[in-house]
C-alpha cells in the first residue's frame, strides 16, 4: 500500500558554496541545516566533510558525488533542500538535481547576511546567490518551492513553519503519485456529480481499482456468523462508537462488510477507497456503510459515499498533508443570512475524529424509503469548531487535466438542529468562492480537514503534479 503517512519523510540536502566565499561558512550551514531537519523529526541526505570540501557541492567530482549519494537512496528521499549558506555555485546545485533525476519536491533556502559582519571573511551574498541558483532551475525546467522570506536562518522559527509546510507537500506528492483507488460498486445513477475519467487518472498514476457490490455481498454471504474477521470487526465496531440503540443484527452485517472490505482492500493492495450506498446496499443487504467508512478514513484510509473517486483524492491529499483524518461534506445549506457562512453536511461517514460526540443511529434520509431497519449504521453529531482546510479535485475530459481548488475556513460553534454529520463554518467570500464552483462547475462535494494545509496541498497538485488547482484566499 502506498500510504504516504507510513513513514517519515526524509530530505536530501544540497549545500550549496562558491570558491572566492568563505568555506566556513558552508561548513556551519550544512550543520545548521542537517540540525534543523533532524530537530523537526525528519531524515535527511546529505554529502559529510570526508566526502567533499566542507560536504558542500562546488566541482563537477563534487557533483557526481552527490548525485551518487542521492541515487543510492532514491526510495528514501522525498524531498530536496538547497540550502545556501553563501552565493553557491548555482550550475553545480542544478546538475546535481538534475543527474540524481529523483522528480521530487525542492525547496530552496538562503541564509540572510548579519548586518556589521559583510566583511570578505564573513559575507554570504545569500539574497543574490539565490536568485541565480532559481534562474538555473527555470532553464533546466526543474520545478522548486521557495520559502516564505527570501532569506531565513535554518535556525529561525520562519523557516521551522516552511520546512513542515514543505513536508507536507513532500507527503502529499509522494502519496498521490501510485495510488492505488478501490472503487467499490458502481456509480449510482442519480448522481452524474460524481463522473470522472479513468483515464486521465491513470496518466497522473492514480490507479483505480473497482470490484462489483455483487463480488462484496457474495463474500459476505460465505461467511459465517463467528468468522474470526467479522468477530474482530463487530468488537472494533462497539469501540468505535455508541451502538446502544442499533440492532444486534444490523452490527453483525455492518461487521461483516468490513471485513469483507478490509480484506479486499489488502488483497488489492488499495490505499483509499469509494463506496456505492444509495441505496443498493441499504435495499438488498440492510445496513448503510457508514460507520464501517468512517472507521477507515479515522485510520486514515479515506474512504468515500457515492463512489465518488476524485472526492476521495481530495481528502487524501488533505489527510497527507496533515496526517490527519479527512471527512466528505455536501456544500448543503446557507446559515442564515450570513455570507460568508454554510452548512456542509453527510448522511453521515464522518470520522470520529471531526465530532463534538457522536453515536450511531439510522439513516433518516433514505429510512422514508427503505425503511428505517434496513438504515442503521450512520454517525450521528455535530462537527467540533476549529480551522478548517478544504478541497476538490475533478478531471476536465475536454482538456485532459486534472483541474481543482483549495482553501481555508473554520468550523464554528453556531448552533444547528439537524440529522446525520454536521457543521456551520465560515469562509471568507464564500460567495465568490459558490460562483466559482458553480461557473467551473465543479461537484457539490469537498473534502475537509481540521488544519490549515490548503496551501501545502495547492502547491504538491500544481508545482509538481502539474494539475490546475485554484487557491481561495
Amino acid at each position: 500500500m502506498n500510504n504516504g503517512n507510513a513513514r517519515r519523510v526524509t530530505l536530501g540536502i544540497i549545500v550549496g558554496n562558491r570558491g572566492f566565499f568563505p568555506d566556513h561558512l558552508a561548513k556551519s550551514g550544512r550543520e545548521e541545516m542537517i540540525a534543523a531537519v533532524e530537530k523537526a523529526g525528519y531524515g535527511s541526505v546529505a554529502l559529510g566533510p570526508q566526502d567533499t570540501k566542507c560536504g558542500a557541492v562546488t566541482t563537477r567530482a563534487e557533483v557526481a558525488r552527490c548525485v551518487d549519494l542521492f541515487k543510492k537512496n532514491r526510495d528514501a528521499i522525498d524531498g530536496i533542500i538547497v540550502t545556501l549558506p553563501n552565493f553557491g555555485e548555482e550550475r553545480a546545485i542544478a546538475d546535481t538535481l538534475r543527474g540524481a533525476g529523483l522528480n521530487v519536491p525542492v525547496l530552496i533556502q538562503a541564509t540572510p547576511d548579519t548586518p556589521g559582519r559583510m566583511t570578505i571573511s564573513d559575507r554570504r551574498d545569500s539574497f543574490c546567490g539565490k536568485m541565480s541558483a532559481c534562474n538555473n532551475l527555470k532553464q533546466y525546467r526543474i520545478p522548486y518551492s521557495l520559502t516564505t522570506r527570501h532569506t531565513e536562518a535554518p535556525t529561525s522559527e520562519c523557516f521551522r513553519q516552511d520546512l513542515n509546510w514543505f513536508a507536507a507537500v513532500c507527503r502529499v506528492v509522494r502519496g498521490l503519485r501510485r495510488l492505488r483507488i478501490g472503487s467499490i460498486g458502481a456509480r449510482p445513477a442519480a448522481f452524474n456529480t460524481v463522473r470522472y475519467s479513468e483515464k486521465i487518472l491513470e496518466n497522473n498514476g492514480i490507479s483505480v481499482e473497482p470490484i462489483d457490490l455483487s463480488e462484496i455481498l457474495g463474500r459476505i454471504n460465505r461467511m459465517g456468523d463467528q468468522d474470526p474477521a467479522a468477530v474482530a470487526k463487530l468488537d472494533q465496531i462497539r469501540r468505535y462508537v455508541s451502538t446502544d440503540s442499533v440492532p444486534s443484527e444490523a452490527l453483525l452485517k455492518m461487521a461483516k462488510l468490513g471485513a469483507v472490505i478490509d480484506g479486499w482492500m489488502a488483497e488489492t493492495e488499495c490505499d483509499i477507497s469509494a463506496v456505492q450506498c444509495w441505496t443498493s446496499l441499504e435495499e438488498y443487504f440492510g445496513v448503510v456503510p457508514c460507520t464501517v467508512m468512517s472507521m477507515m478514513s479515522e485510520n486514515l484510509m479515506s474512504s468515500a459515499c457515492e463512489v465518488d473517486i476524485c472526492g476521495v483524492i481530495g481528502m487524501h491529499a488533505l489527510q497527507l498533508a496533515s496526517q490527519t483524518p479527512s471527512a466528505l461534506l455536501d456544500w448543503n445549506n446557507n446559515y442564515g443570512e450570513d455570507p460568508d457562512k454554510a452548512v456542509c453536511f453527510h448522511c453521515s461517514n464522518l470520522p470520529k475524529h471531526f465530532f463534538k460526540e457522536t453515536r450511531m443511529d439510522f439513516q433518516a434520509i433514505i429510512a422514508g424509503t427503505v425503511g428505517r431497519e434496513n438504515t442503521y449504521g450512520t454517525c450521528v453529531g455535530l462537527v467540533k469548531p476549529g480551522p478548517m482546510s478544504f478541497a476538490r479535485f475533478s478531471t476536465n475530459d475536454r482538456e485532459g487535466t486534472v483541474d481543482g481548488y483549495v482553501g481555508h475556513g473554520e468550523f464554528t460553534d453556531d448552533p444547528l438542529e439537524t440529522f446525520g454529520g454536521a457543521g456551520v463554518v465560515r469562509i471568507p467570500r464564500l460567495q465568490e468562492l459558490l460562483h466559482f464552483i458553480c461557473e467551473r462547475g465543479f461537484e457539490h462535494h469537498v473534502a475537509a480537514n481540521l488544519s490549515t494545509v490548503a496551501a501545502a496541498v495547492q502547491e504538491a497538485s500544481t508545482r509538481y503534479l502539474g494539475w490546475r488547482v485554484s487557491q481561495h484566499s
